[in-house]
């Protein structure tokens, strides 16, 4: 597998952009638009709360660790993990610093509810792929905390997921190579994007230049043949 240099790794975050809309993925990733709304703002908030800052603390036989920094050089990736998660194990793998073995869980935090798609499946999964890369060790398992539902789900890590997020950022990185920004058909999710008014959905629906000139000059030999 080919390994990437840190200078053009994607940022891990933007699997879920990209999932979500390919455009809105590629008006921040590749044009560096963005725009806040409440719903930014309050992610923002809730990230911000589960880690100000990196930092780690232990609870008996758990360490928990807060905006560590990840990468993979296979996948060519990097991002901050919400929360990770070190559960004392004699199965798991050794902490500098620690005593003993421990079992890690990646844990991200979202301010709605679980969704209907895979999207924050899939940052979560690579996230674990970098902990893998990083650590040496095996990931079986992660969790999603939702705040609007003060719950937290687990995931499970299978070959199916892995191999998805690995094609979605292959996907990804070719778009940002060729610096390109699709066009969308505008969707009810589109209401809800802070980049509604610099995305202009609407204008998506527009035909070509070429049709739009060939509409008007027949438009203008009607009139004439009409005067």
């Amino acid at each position: 597998m080919e390994r990437y240099n840190e200078e053009d790794f994607l940022l891990i975050s933007g699997i879920q952009h990209y999932t979500f809309c390919k455009r809105q993925w590629a008006l921040i990733h590749i044009e560096q638009q963005w725009k806040e709304n409440l719903r930014t703002v309050e992610g923002k908030l809730l990230h911000k709360n589960a880690h100000d800052k990196y930092s780690s603390e232990k609870r008996g036989d758990l360490i928990i660790s807060r905006g560590m920094a990840i990468h993979s050089n296979e996948l060519g990736i990097s991002g901050e993990c919400d929360v990770v998660e070190f559960q004392r194990d004699e199965n798991g793998v050794e902490l500098f610093g620690r005593e003993g073995r421990y079992k890690v869980f990646p844990v991200e935090y979202k301010r709605g509810i679980p969704k209907e798609n895979d999207m924050d499946i899939l940052q979560l999964t690579a996230q674990a792929i970098c902990l893998e890369e990083m650590l040496c060790c095996q990931i079986d398992s992660g969790y999603i905390y939702y705040g609007e539902t003060k719950h937290r789900i687990t995931v499970n890590f299978d070959d199916e997921i892995r191999k998805k997020v690995a094609d979605v950022f292959n996907e990804m990185r070719q778009m940002y190579e060729r610096r390109h920004t699709p066009k969308v058909k505008r969707t009810k999710s589109c209401n809800a994007c802070s980049l509604k008014d610099i995305c202009l959905p609407v204008l998506c629906k527009n035909k070509s230049v070429k049709k739009y000139i060939e509409k008007h000059i027949n438009e203008e030999a009607s009139n004439e043949e009409t005067s």
